[in-house]
């Protein structure tokens, strides 16, 4: 236990992630009781497994228990195999299917890699639930059951909505949170961590620990962090910052959001000490240029996926391109037939846009340059030959150099 930090000390640490602490009161004795005794608190926490990539929207969770971890604390990592046969329905208006065990595997090894470059895995624990539900009788079954309502169930605001909506709602996703709450009595939770769209099923693990006549969890929930076009990030929507992610990408995407999600992003994705994020926000409110505190934000993000010399790299040429207006150093090449092309065609073909009335867009809105001339004209066409290149732009941020290939023309 790191006996040196009180335990308001603690509380602060991990009210500067959380969004809610339920109840806090609670958490305070735990600390306090868990300071005193020498005992870890154990963390609960859930891993989804029905996608195997992570986003750094992931990582909020992560970093509140890699917090209770340096705090001493013990992580208990659930793997929710067993439910990712059902399917989280948080959020959904729609079943989800589920996974085979053959799935959940291939997913969970690549997931842990990702999620194990925040938690410390050598203070972590990881169960899997099929490890308590595979053994369980239906006389278990129906006496957790028994301990729910099913006005409590329909009271959770996802399956209330698809109620409303005349959506289908299958009797086996009301046993989610139900699920849930049990692999909190299994574990000995003290803690459970998730996003605030969570907070129904965890609350559920309270109430299931007391009714087993256990101490209930205290429930910390952290905001979910948006994407740049202000949505919840997520990889269907195509407007998340993927572990996976270049330097260059992660640089990008980051300076890409609005100021108004700035605060979010540094208290959120950064793993800047509570204290430097202050000072972050501090100076932001007092006066400091946001992009210059954007990208101090893009550059601690994309630290943690990519090193340090990647990183530098990739913000120096971020401010060649975005600052000064000049071409990258690096640039795609796309080879076309030697001859004449149109604009249009190009831009599509080189998948600079998805259609051609997208591209007939760009060209229109003036988004389009030619060898660094912005082009207006729909009709216009470039002339690529076989020592002759033209490099293609489309807004600030994208480019191509079209080479010439085989004679020909489009």
């Amino acid at each position: 236990m790191d006996i040196g930090r009180s335990t308001e000390e603690q509380l602060g640490v991990i009210r500067s992630r959380a969004d809610r602490v339920v109840p806090e009161e609670e958490l305070r004795a735990k600390l306090e009781r868990a300071r005193v005794e020498g005992r870890p608190l154990r963390v609960k926490y859930g891993i989804d497994p029905t996608n195997p990539d992570i986003h750094i929207g992931h990582l909020v969770p992560c970093r509140v228990i890699r917090a209770f971890q340096d705090m001493g604390h013990t992580a208990v990592l659930i793997v929710g195999d067993y439910t990712a046969r059902i399917g989280d329905p948080t959020g959904r208006n729609a079943e989800r299917p589920g996974l085979s065990g053959e799935q959940v595997e291939a997913n969970m090894e690549r997931y842990a890699r990702q999620l194990f470059t925040v938690v410390d895995e050598s203070r972590a624990e990881l169960h899997y639930q099929s490890a308590w539900f595979d053994a369980l009788s239906l006389d278990e079954i129906l006496r957790t059951l028994a301990s729910f309502s099913a006005a409590q169930m329909l009271g959770h605001e996802t399956f209330r909505s698809r109620l409303d909506a005349g959506a289908r709602l299958s009797l086996h996703e009301l046993m989610y949170p139900v699920l849930q709450a049990y692999d909190s009595v299994q574990v000995g939770a003290d803690v459970e961590i998730g996003g605030s769209d969570q907070l129904f099923n965890c609350l559920c693990g309270r109430d299931l620990q007391r009714a087993a006549g256990e101490d209930p969890q205290v429930v910390v929930t952290v905001p979910l962090l948006m994407g740049p076009d202000g949505e919840k990030m997520s990889k269907s929507q195509g407007n998340h910052i993927p572990l996976s992610a270049t330097a260059d990408e992660a640089v990008g995407r980051t300076m890409s959001i609005p100021d108004s999600l700035l605060e979010q992003y540094i208290n959120l994705a950064t793993n800047w000490t509570p204290e430097r994020r202050a000072e972050e926000i501090v100076a932001l409110r007092s006066g400091a240029h946001p992009r210059d505190v954007k990208l101090r934000v893009a550059k601690n993000i994309a630290e943690q996926l990519r090193g340090s010399e990647e990183v530098e790299r990739a913000v120096a040429e971020f401010e060649r391109v975005f600052s000064r207006g000049q071409a990258p150093e690096r640039i795609e090449t796309a080879t076309v037939a030697c001859g004449e092309h149109g604009v249009v065609e190009t831009l599509v073909a080189t998948g600079l846009a998805a259609s051609r009335s997208e591209a007939r867009r760009l060209v229109e809105q003036g988004g389009v340059r030619i060898d660094g001339k912005r082009v207006i004209d729909i009709s216009a066409r470039l002339h690529v030959g076989q020592n002759r290149a033209v490099v293609l732009q489309v807004g600030k941020r994208r480019f191509r150099e079209i080479a010439g290939g085989a004679p020909g023309g489009g």
